[in-house]
């Protein structure tokens, strides 16, 4: 795994970013081409330490940011972790299968034995006048990302937005396909 270390507002030692990078490192055993870690350091007002850490591999992202409010680096670095293998848990099946079979070791350790979120249930559909993938594999990029829409281009290259809808589920917007 290949490291990029950012720091924001802090100039960290070397053993915080070792720990990082034992820690993250833990996560390579899951993906089966070279993954690349960015990891972003900050501390905000009140002592609180901001841990981002975004993995990339094959295309598809992971993506985490914790903080902890008692100057406890080391914490939000095991935090962010933590969620990346929640991601991973959430999405082991559709990691493994079609969605990106580049980007995801096929063995799944049986520590993973965690219930997974149901099918990806899109509630509201938009038509508007406005990266080839499917629908699924958006929703599924957009929680991998932890944010609230995504935009892509569907399998007719056409320019579509998923998002998550306050009251649950998912909704996705496509435009009519004519560029202006």
């Amino acid at each position: 795994m290949k490291f990029t270390f950012t720091c924001k507002k802090v100039s960290l030692n070397d053993s915080i970013k070792a720990y990082a990078e034992k820690k993250v490192s833990k996560l390579d055993r899951y993906f089966q081409e070279d993954a690349d870690a960015f990891v972003t350091f900050a501390v905000e007002k009140d002592h609180r330490c901001v841990v981002e850490i975004t993995i990339r591999s094959g295309g598809t992202l992971f993506r985490a940011q914790e903080e902890t409010r008692d100057g406890d680096m080391r914490g939000a670095i095991d935090a962010a972790c933590a969620t990346i293998n929640r991601q991973i848990r959430k999405n082991k099946t559709r990691l493994a299968k079609r969605l990106r079979q580049d980007a995801f070791a096929g063995e799944i350790p049986s520590e993973f034995d965690v219930n997974e979120e149901r099918e990806f249930d899109v509630v509201r559909t938009k038509h508007v006048a406005a990266k080839p993938m499917s629908t699924e594999e958006a929703i599924m990029q957009m929680n991998l990302l932890d944010h609230d829409f995504f935009v892509f281009r569907n399998m007719e290259d056409v320019v579509s937005i998923v998002y998550r809808r306050k009251n649950g589920g998912y909704g996705l917007i496509e435009t009519d396909g004519l560029d202006s």
